[in-house]
């Protein structure tokens, strides 16, 4: 099968590198360096005690994967999910009529562009949760052996059985999903846990898990997720790695004094002392942040459903600034306080949590 992975960082060429092993022809868009190292020395993966080496056909831009008129049955977008819609123009003038779209993209509401694009039947919703790390340019480590590739038709109907095959086939555990708004949306409620506040204040998850109000002020935000969840008709759903019905079950259920021991240890088990995503975006400097697409778009879907979400927005409104750099880092960093004032100010403003 041809493949185009397009944006092959971390997650890209590790799905590329599986693929290729399976003899698929795979080509990826890279930066120049990467393109450049894999035409000379291979794209590695260890996961576990395999490694493995693969020589994927590496290039640089839209137009060279297209170069002679060149098609794909799959393309996988696996760049973040803020540059997707940069994505699309290019795809847009080089193929206009895809086979086939997969994502993989952390965050909620991805999808829609693409299939008011391309049309839902060619849009296959996907979440990746096996994390990994780039020991080099081109040498990715699987960080963990229990996570894996889901997969969700964007309409009904949409036979998505021979691309769930495509990935099993590779060894990588893939399920399948009906729902695939439920997928995203359980995903996020995972991402979103000490990831805007572990940014906003500039410490690591489990450092700001032993403050009890930053800890109370997460459940709020987990609350307000689950309750417009509810409200959008979004079952809460378990994916490989990822307990989301167990976590959500934990924070509507379970008394503080045991749902912190065990938060904290999910914390600290499945980030470590590495800083999350969110806090990756805002030091890169590039004026993005997925925190829009996740706690902005529980702000945005509980709006629209009536559901109060100030923790969520507060959130979101002071990570975006603070991205943008209308607000000073230095006022928030290291002061849970201060962050707690803040969000006081937006529960007054939009109708206050719990």
């Amino acid at each position: 099968m041809d493949i185009l992975i397009y944006g092959a960082g971390a997650v890209g060429g590790y799905l590329g590198a599986r693929l290729a092993q399976q003899k698929h022809n795979v080509t990826l868009i890279t930066r120049d360096v990467m393109a450049q190292l894999i035409g000379e020395t291979g794209l590695e993966v260890t996961e576990g005690n395999r490694r493995i080496v693969t020589r994927p056909n590496a290039v640089t831009s839209v137009a060279q994967a297209f170069k002679d008129g060149q098609t794909y049955e799959l393309i996988i977008l696996a760049m973040k999910a803020y540059d997707i819609a940069a994505a699309i123009n290019p795809l847009i003038a080089f193929y206009p009529e895809p086979n086939m779209i997969i994502t993989t993209q952390n965050g909620i509401g991805v999808e829609q562009g693409l299939i008011k694009q391309f049309g839902a039947e060619h849009i296959i919703a996907g979440s990746f949760t096996l994390p990994i790390r780039k020991e080099t340019t081109t040498q990715l480590v699987a960080e963990r052996t229990d996570g894996g590739l889901c997969l969700a038709p964007t309409q009904p109907k949409q036979d998505i059985r021979p691309w769930l095959k495509l990935f099993s086939d590779t060894g990588l555990e893939t399920k399948g999903y009906k729902n695939y708004e439920s997928m995203k949306w359980s995903k996020a409620f995972l991402n979103i846990i000490a990831n805007a506040t572990s940014a906003i204040l500039n410490r690591r998850p489990g450092l700001i898990y032993r403050s009890d109000p930053i800890f109370d002020l997460e459940i709020k935000m987990l609350k307000e997720t689950l309750a417009v969840m509810k409200a959008a008709g979004h079952k809460v759903v378990d994916l490989p790695a990822v307990p989301a019905t167990k976590l959500a079950f934990s924070v509507q259920r379970l008394p503080r004094a045991l749902l912190k021991p065990g938060l904290s240890k999910l914390v600290a088990d499945g980030r470590g002392d590495k800083m999350p995503s969110f806090h990756i975006d805002l030091t890169a400097g590039k004026g993005k942040s997925e925190v829009v697409y996740h706690n902005g778009a529980i702000a945005k879907a509980g709006k629209e459903h009536g559901v109060p979400t100030p923790v969520n927005a507060a959130l979101t409104d002071i990570l975006w600034k603070l991205t943008l750099e209308k607000l000073d880092w230095r006022e928030f960093n290291g002061r849970p306080q201060r962050l707690i004032q803040e969000v006081k100010r937006y529960e007054v403003a939009l109708g206050g949590s719990e």
